[in-house]
Order: structure tokens, then sequence, then C-alpha cells
């Protein structure tokens, strides 16, 4: 059993927070780069950020720099997306997702920004 499974979306108002879960079953998150994907109606998937095996290396959209950051919790097997000073532009389906090696995605969770 090699899955994803997102949590934590929902509606928030602009400026607002939101903290978005994806906890891994089937394998170690530990051992490969996890990623945050994006995707509104009629626009292109976006990359949004990116945390590699290298300790504490991440990476980030220029649309989103500064306002959202990537963890993991191996404990819990699980990382995160915790979402700051919202934006309505940041509405869309956020997967959570292995795209290089293992290629599996999230089933996705909805976030929306009401303006």
């Amino acid at each position: 059993q090699v899955q994803l499974v997102e949590s934590g979306g929902g509606l928030v108002q602009p400026g607002g927070s939101l903290i978005l879960s994806c906890a891994a079953s089937g394998f170690t998150i530990g051992n490969y780069g996890m990623s945050w994907y994006r995707q509104a109606p009629g626009k292109e998937r976006e990359l949004v950020a990116t945390s590699t095996t290298v300790a504490g290396l991440t990476n980030y959209a220029d649309s989103v720099k500064g306002r959202f950051t990537i963890s993991r919790d191996n404990a819990r097997n699980t990382v995160y997306l915790q979402m700051n000073s919202l934006k309505p532009e940041d509405t869309a389906v956020y997967y959570c997702s292995q795209p290089s090696r293992l290629r599996i995605w999230g089933q996705g969770t909805q976030v929306t920004v009401s303006s």
C-alpha cells in the first residue's frame, strides 16, 4: 500500500492561514523528496513547494515564497504545508506528491480563499 492522503483544506478569508497535512503510507518519506502542487480551474498544475532529503533544504514557487512553509514529521510519516497570508489567487486543489521516483499523488484537497 503506497498512498498519500491530504487533509486540512477548506474555506479561509484573505489574509488568513491554513495548514495542509499529507499522511504517507507504504513508504518512508524521509527517504524521498516530497512536493506540494496546486491546480486551479483553467490553469496548469503548479509546483508550490518541495522538500528534499537534504536536511533543511526546501524550494518554493515565487508566488508563495515567504508565505508558505513545507515541513516534515518523520514520526508521523507526514508532510505539511503551512500557508499564511492567503490570497484569492491561492484558491486551488492542492496535491501532495512524490513525483520523481515513486510518481504517486494524493487525491487533492480544496483550498478556497474568498475574495
